[in-house]
């Protein structure tokens, strides 16, 4: 039962195709692989075994008769509980949400689609409050611990969903980015994670977030995200930023490759970021396979310098919106942090939130003209490994707020470019680093290739 929990979707998808095993053995395996690990890791808001073995039995059946419902008919999938899931509560990290007081009868976008194509839905991992921070911990739920190394941090906001996938705990997760939220868990916990373009995944209901809230999947390699891709992308009428229809299929776009691609690689944003030499050390070994299969690679950096004060006004603003309706005594049950950040979002005039919006179309202007040149921009996903569990920030790093060792990943949600962290390593510890390969708004595919080439290069 254990190896099955290691095997990837599309293993699991041959398995069915071929009688190996059935939907109902696999997601028991996963049920049982999440109740082990949840005493130690707690990846998880709450399990759906009945319900998750109820789908797993139709979906069994499907197969016997050799007629799967869609692309992940039987394969379990994980859901971040900042999204909507039929019949379970999404109460988002916080104690402010009624789990009685909701019907919870609607399945976001994304989840909808993966419920047409016979997906087995686990259950709902953890989240911040609200998605707020990089780091996974709630007054709701608690602390959220990596996979590697329980005393250290999963990262975040899709802690629970990057835990869950590195752990056997379903194959499939899928998770949300605003400001890293889906990258820096999948460098911190050593799996995949896409941010893909802003709109190729709809969202409802709409972030308060606004425009820096992405949906996107993490998984245990490229091959699973991009069919994960190929079911959850498309539009959907509630979101009336989705975009139409890929041009093609993500999964059969994997295997074109890198050479010729014109590759830049920013170690430290021009010097504007400090990073750890054992993270530095494991992303240069990664451009340099890059080059090695055939990418033309140059060292050079974007032409911006750090907007993290345009984005602390979208971001503050933004949480200060999601509680705008609580009462004071609802207030006193948020998580400090986010109440502390919500105080200065309110205090942000729409002149300030408007000169931020300024900020962030000008450094949209300079990554199109960029990518005018480069296919694909290349740099650490984080400068530190996972570092403590329980707290926003590194002890003793100086940073004041999460986006203080976050300045690799925020920037590409205020340009809603697609972005993903391929793990390229680990350091001395034992501990996962990954490699953010950026691409061109809608180039999802580009991303992707890259990173099923880099993840098959040799030592890697």
């Amino acid at each position: 039962m254990s190896e099955l929990t290691e095997l990837t979707a599309v293993r699991l998808l041959d398995g069915y195709r071929r009688g190996e095993f059935g939907p109902v053995e696999v997601t028991r395996a996963a049920l049982e692989r999440a109740e082990a690990v949840q005493p130690e890791v707690n990846a998880f808001v709450r399990l759906l075994a009945d319900d998750a073995l109820e789908r797993a039995a139709a979906s069994q059946e499907r197969w016997r008769r050799g007629e799967p419902c869609g692309l992940l008919d039987g394969v379990p999938v994980t859901v971040k509980d900042i999204l909507l899931l039929r019949g379970a509560p999404t109460l988002k990290g916080s104690r402010t949400i009624d789990p009685a007081a909701g019907r919870w009868d609607e399945d976001a976008p994304a989840v909808a689609r993966l419920r047409e194509h016979g997906a087995v839905f686990l259950g709902k991992t953890t989240t911040p409050e609200f998605g707020w921070k990089g780091v996974t911990d709630s007054p709701l739920s608690g602390v959220t611990r990596n996979p590697r190394d329980p005393a250290r941090t999963a990262g975040g906001s899709s802690g629970g969903a990057a835990a869950a996938v590195a752990l056997g705990a379903g194959p499939l997760a899928l998770g949300t980015d605003g400001g890293g939220s889906v990258r820096i868990p999948a460098a911190f916990c050593g799996v995949f994670g896409l941010k893909p373009s802003y709109g190729r995944v709809p969202l409802y209901p709409a972030s308060a977030f606004g425009t820096l809230a992405h949906v996107g999947p993490l998984t245990r390699d490229v091959a699973d995200a991009a069919l994960m891709m190929d079911v959850i992308s498309g539009a959907d009428s509630r979101d009336w930023s989705s975009l139409g229809p890929a041009s093609g299929s993500f999964s059969e776009g994997l295997a074109g490759g890198v050479r010729g691609l014109r590759v830049a690689y920013s170690a430290s944003l021009g010097g504007q970021v400090r990073v750890d030499a054992e993270v530095a050390s494991a992303v240069r070994r990664g451009v340099e396979r890059l080059a090695g299969l055939g990418a033309y690679v140059e060292e050079v950096d974007p032409d911006f310098s750090d907007p993290v004060e345009a984005f602390h006004t979208l971001w503050f603003a933004g949480a200060a919106r999601v509680v705008q309706h609580l009462t004071q005594g609802q207030r006193e049950l948020l998580d400090p942090g986010l109440r502390e950040i919500c105080g200065a979002g309110v205090r942000y005039s729409a002149l300030d939130y408007l000169a931020a919006v300024d900020v962030r179309m000008d450094l949209g202007r300079r990554m199109g003209r960029f990518h005018d040149v480069y296919d694909l921009l290349v740099t650490p996903t984080v400068p530190v490994t996972a570092f403590e569990a329980g707290v926003e920030v590194p002890r003793r790093s100086g940073c004041r707020r999460w986006t203080g060792w976050t300045p690799f990943t925020y920037p590409f949600n205020m340009t809603q470019q697609p972005a993903a962290s391929v793990p390229v390593g680990v350091d001395g510890g034992g501990l996962p680093i990954g490699l953010q390969v950026v691409g061109a708004r809608h180039r999802d595919d580009l991303v992707l290739r890259a990173a099923q080439a880099l993840q098959g290069a040799p030592g890697l």
